[in-house]
Order: structure tokens, then C-alpha cells, then sequence
């Protein structure tokens, strides 16, 4: 007669390797986040400085927010829909990538015209990155309280965390080296599934 033995695996019980893994992975997941939102505080506050270095008129300026607003908010669900037939973490990588792109170019905008089209960038980048975070986190780490933990640490990213920035090109720049640094780590934190 056989006897068979169940292990029961508690929620977050991952121990070496492995707990670290998912540590870093949701390192990435919440700062990739943060720069997400983050960015929209950063651009707002900034907003006058734009005026003035590029000789926006206020119906311009609207558009450096509502460039963003519209495609990260119209294309949310075209991105959560990539992450699921795509691969989540190959679509989070390429978002986070596109962002980093935008961010970079709006960084070295000298032109109205052109600050926008990369403020759209960033938006679809966003709009990418947002709806895969979301997702990686719930297929990352095993339902209850381990979850219920890591998600609760995600509204943190939420929070304006910088209320000032130096200048417009300067707050674009800030947000690139970091959304660059989000996407090689992404590759270290191998331990999600794609």
C-alpha cells in the first residue's frame, strides 16, 4: 500500500532564490508603476515652464496632458489584451521601453509639436505597462495574504512622491534612466511567468 504525502506550500512561503526573485520582481512591477503615474504629477507642476520655454499658447498646453491622457486611457485595454496573448512580461518590457523612449524624446523636445507626439508616446507606453503590471503581480504571487501584501504596496506608487521638478526637460529626463534601469532588471527577475 502507498502512502502518498501533500506538501502545502503557504501563500509567500518562497524561501532563497526564488523569494528574492519575486522580490525583485515586484521592485520592478512598483517602480515601473510609480513612473507611470508619477509622471503625470511631474508634467503638471511643470506646465508653466513648458509654456514659457516653448512658446506654447494655453490651448497647446492642454494638449501635453490630454496627448498622454488619451492614449494611456484609450489603449489600456489593448494593452492588458497584448500582455494576455502576447506574453505579460514581453509586453510589460516592450511598454516599459516605449515609455522610456517618449520620456527621452520629451526630454529633448524643442518644439511644441514635438513635445506632444512624445507625450502620446509615453501615453501608449503607459498604457501598456499599466494594465501588465496589474497582471504580472496577480500571476506572480499565489492568492492570499502574500498577495494581499505585495497589492497593497502597489497604491504606494501611486502617491505623488516628487511635487516639484527642476524644469520640463529635466523631469523627462529623470524618468528615462529609470524606466531604462525598470526594464533591464526586468530580464534578472526571470521567475514570472511570460
Amino acid at each position: 500500500m502507498a502512502t502518498s504525502v501533500s506538501v502545502v506550500r503557504r501563500a509567500g512561503g518562497a524561501t532563497g532564490p526564488e523569494a528574492g526573485k519575486l522580490g525583485l520582481a515586484l521592485l520592478v512591477i512598483a517602480i515601473a508603476q510609480l513612473m507611470v503615474v508619477l509622471d503625470t504629477a511631474i508634467v503638471n507642476i511643470a506646465l508653466p515652464s513648458i509654456q514659457w520655454a516653448l512658446r506654447f499658447t494655453p490651448t497647446g498646453l492642454e494638449w501635453v496632458v490630454n496627448g498622454y491622457a488619451l492614449a494611456f486611457g484609450g489603449l489600456l485595454l489593448l494593452g492588458g489584451r497584448a500582455g494576455d496573448l502576447f506574453g505579460r512580461r514581453r509586453v510589460f518590457i516592450i511598454g516599459v521601453l516605449v515609455f522610456t523612449l517618449g520620456s527621452l524624446a520629451g526630454g529633448f523636445a524643442t518644439s511644441a509639436s514635438w513635445l506632444i507626439a512624445a507625450r502620446v508616446a509615453q501615453g501608449v507606453g503607459g498604457a501598456i505597462v499599466a494594465p501588465t503590471a496589474l497582471s504580472l503581480v496577480a500571476v506572480t504571487f499565489p492568492e492570499g495574504p502574500a498577495r494581499n501584501r505585495r497589492s497593497a504596496s502597489t497604491p504606494l506608487s501611486r502617491e505623488p512622491a516628487a511635487r516639484s521638478a527642476c524644469s520640463w526637460a529635466g523631469s523627462s529626463r529623470t524618468i528615462s534612466p529609470g524606466a531604462g534601469c525598470c526594464s533591464s532588471t526586468c530580464r534578472l527577475a526571470s521567475c514570472s511567468p511570460s
